[in-house]
């Protein structure tokens, strides 16, 4: 337990691990980003193929 607790303290006190750390985050927030627009392009591109789906059957 005591060598868990100095790993984690220097850790916390190496400026690599901070950048890490940063990065990480940068990258989680990006994938949210890219998430989100692929959701929303997901509903518009379903609105649009269940329009086309109605257009063809109300012509056939």
């Amino acid at each position: 337990m005591r060598a868990l607790t100095k790993s984690i303290h220097r850790l916390i006190r190496d400026s690599k691990a901070a950048t890490a750390i940063e990065y990480g985050l940068i990258c989680a927030l990006i994938v949210l980003a890219i998430m989100a627009a692929l959701l929303a392009l997901g509903t518009v591109t379903t609105d649009m193929w269940d329009n086309v789906s109605t257009k063809v059957q109300t012509a056939g």
